[in-house]
């Protein structure tokens, strides 16, 4: 690679937004327009937004950690920012998108880099119809809710609900119950990455379930669908010594 010309973002973090103006002032401070390469200092939660925000810009991102986890980022140090970039390994990762119906018959949309999720909002069991590629795969699942996780956001939302760790490259989807009451022994299941998924809230008045696209809630849903978006796919930059695919199996032999 061949990139010089950085365009910096921040999360609000007094730490974060100082080392931005440290950079700016050593490597320049780019438009959207001039620049060919994005970097984003924060947390996790601040690299999706950055993500979203600049997807239709088709460049690659670059993360810096000044979060807690920083699984989406690379460690900040004082080494030359331009060559850890142009030296790093790219990963493509194509968003999920929502397209969900609420009880007032309003449609929402919006983009997931990690999952997408259904939560139950009250006390009450959701219950939810789930549809692959048209083909209804489970009548009635009770449960605390559902999500539907990219590779990418395999190692989030998904593992805490015990769902599969997937490998970076893979075109599949995991898709995870949580909490589930019945079937109590379906633990979800492992789809094509093409596959449209759509969820239908079973009593939807008496049991309301939100639907949340990474951190873009819609709350009162009837009916949620779920694709991934081969069309706006994103290059992540990782330190070639710290690769994506490196973490990924970490984490498979965590305890």
């Amino acid at each position: 690679m061949n990139l010089q010309k950085p365009y910096f973002v921040s999360s609000a973090s007094k730490e974060a937004m100082q080392y931005k103006a440290k950079l700016e002032k050593q490597y320049g401070s780019f438009t959207t327009d001039e620049c060919d390469v994005i970097v984003a200092l924060g947390g996790d939660g601040f690299m999706l937004e950055a993500i979203k925000d600049d997807l239709n810009l088709n460049l690659p991102i670059f993360g810096l950690n000044f979060g807690s986890v920083g699984f989406l980022m690379n460690a900040v140090n004082d080494e030359h920012l331009m060559e850890r970039i142009n030296t790093s390994q790219s990963i493509d990762i194509a968003p999920l998108k929502m397209t969900a119906t609420t009880s007032d018959n309003k449609v929402h949309t919006g983009i997931a880099i990690n999952e997408v999720s259904l939560l139950r909002e009250t006390r009450q069991a959701a219950k939810l119809k789930i549809t692959i590629d048209n083909n209804t795969r489970l009548d009635e699942l009770i449960c605390d809710g559902i999500l539907l996780s990219t590779p990418s956001g395999s190692t989030a939302y998904n593992l805490s609900a015990h769902g599969p760790i997937l490998p970076i490259n893979a075109d599949v989807l995991a898709l995870t119950p949580i909490s589930a009451f019945r079937p109590r022994r379906w633990n979800g299941a492992i789809i094509e990455s093409s596959s449209q998924v759509e969820f239908e809230i079973l009593e939807a008045e008496k049991r309301p379930v939100s639907a949340v696209a990474d951190n873009v809630e819609v709350r009162d849903v009837i009916k949620v669908a779920v694709v991934q978006d081969q069309e706006h796919k994103v290059k992540v930059l990782f330190d070639a010594k710290h690769s994506f695919e490196e973490r990924i199996l970490n984490e498979q032999f965590k305890f």
